[in-house]
């Protein structure tokens, strides 16, 4: 069963979250519990990231299957669903094969389309070569990255998948190598052509990221006829962290 927390809102209507490629519940912490002013709202870890089990299997229809059953599990019959990279990919597949499960569908800053491209990604191929063994802090661990990721503050959105142990010892609490073999599928389009949602659909874009391009507005569109597409000028690629105020206010309908 997967892992989640609860950032508060009993009693409201519920939002689940689900993060991005190697992310986790506790990136959506402090946005979170600001919707949860509005929301009774839940942030799961998918598996094989955070603290839900690991699984060989890392397919969309694996992931799709386990939020099904963990909504069941938690007696949420119908949720509004917003979803973050990996997770908006997920959260429309839940949304065009389940549309009776989502009560409106929020999607942060990720396209129904292939992104061939990041089928081999610096991040990881930077995380597979760090050693473990002998490393002393995260601060350590990310000097370690950055030959690869010239990015700061990519390299500590990476670190904090570390965790040491009693003994000392550093490890990845991603399942790092069936996340490594399994990209080339997590970097597909989860949805068939088929594939459409009615309901209320709200896009989150930033705009300094390349992850959607105007061009890609038309296959939103086509899966989601209802969908309203709203772009945070001063973003990146995770509004919920670089410009959290403006990014809640979108969720809630107010930007």
């Amino acid at each position: 069963m997967l892992f989640h927390r609860e950032l508060g809102g009993s009693g409201r209507p519920a939002l689940v979250l689900v993060h991005g490629f190697l992310g986790s519940s506790r990136n959506w912490q402090t946005a979170g519990a600001e919707l949860s002013a509005h929301f009774h709202v839940r942030t799961i870890d998918l598996r094989n990231h955070g603290c839900s089990p690991h699984s060989p299997e890392m397919t969309y229809a694996a992931m799709l299957d386990d939020l099904v059953e963990w909504m069941d599990a938690n007696g949420l019959a119908r949720t509004a669903l917003l979803g973050h990279s990996l997770g908006g990919k997920l959260a429309m597949a839940l949304a065009c094969r389940h549309p009776a499960r989502v009560e409106q569908l929020i999607v942060v800053d990720i396209a129904p389309k292939d992104y061939p491209g990041m089928a081999q990604r610096a991040e990881v191929t930077a995380m597979n070569e760090l050693r473990l063994d002998g490393l002393r802090s995260r601060a350590e661990a990310e000097l370690g990255l950055e030959a690869r990721v010239d990015d700061w503050a990519m390299r500590k959105f990476l670190v904090t998948n570390l965790e040491q142990s009693g003994d000392g010892v550093w490890r990845w609490i991603v399942n790092l190598p069936v996340l490594t073999q399994a990209l080339p599928e997590l970097v597909k389009n989860p949805l068939a052509a088929e594939d459409h949602f009615n309901g209320p659909t709200h896009f989150i874009l930033g705009g300094k990221s390349r992850f959607v391009a105007p061009e890609d507005h038309s296959a939103i569109r086509r899966h989601f006829p209802s969908a309203r597409i709203s772009v945070l000028p001063a973003a990146g690629h995770n509004p919920h962290l670089e410009t959290r105020a403006a990014f809640v206010q979108a969720v809630l309908g107010c930007a």
